[in-house]
């Protein structure tokens, strides 16, 4: 087996995760956890993200095949879900949004804030157009960036304020829809070719 390691497919990987992920704009929620339960095992919260990613990863293409969907197809449907959540961040919307998490157990934070539908989607629709050993680097950056921002949630609003962490959403939303293009234009091809 060899490794086809790609910095450019690493880098991209990262940033689509990192826009759907929006760790950033879930610092409110994150500090609202805290004073709500008091402490947050930020540790075992990324650790548990990561497995669930990686997992869904190499076990998502398998439960596709069992119910009868191509990658390709969900790779398009995974574009919309990624242009709508770039839709929300961009215009400061909320088209879907889940209920407020009661505690800061593994529940809310590792799933579905981190690894959520959007996250998992993402993960798919990335397989279909990179090597699954970038888009793994791209989870583990990723998961690293997340530890980080739950241990020191409350400086870091600090630090950004509302309305930094406004400003790169939004700019996170543009590249967002950016990627979901691109991927839409690439997998639709791949289903008329069929």
């Amino acid at each position: 087996m060899t490794l086809n390691f790609d910095l450019r497919e690493i880098a991209t990987a990262s940033m689509v995760l990192f826009a759907v992920i929006d760790i950033l704009g879930s610092i409110p929620i994150i500090i609202g956890l805290r004073k709500k339960v008091g402490h947050i095992q930020s540790e075992k919260a990324s650790v548990v993200a990561a497995c669930i990613m990686v997992a869904f990863l190499f076990l998502g293409e398998e439960i596709l095949d069992l119910i009868g969907i191509d990658v390709n197809s969900f790779a398009v449907a995974g574009a919309f879900i990624i242009f709508f959540l770039a839709i929300e961040m961009i215009l400061g919307i909320s088209i879907y949004k889940d209920d407020e998490p009661e505690s800061a157990s593994i529940v809310p934070i590792a799933f579905p804030l981190i690894a959520g539908a959007g996250t998992l989607t993402s993960i798919l629709s990335l397989r279909a157009e990179y090597n699954v050993e970038n888009i793994i680097i791209a989870i583990v950056i990723n998961i690293i960036f997340v530890y980080i921002v739950l241990k020191s949630s409350i400086k870091l609003e600090k630090i950004l304020g509302k309305n930094g962490v406004n400003v790169i959403r939004k700019v996170f939303g543009v590249i967002l829809m950016a990627i979901a293009v691109k991927l839409f234009a690439a997998n639709i091809n791949e289903l008329f070719n069929q």
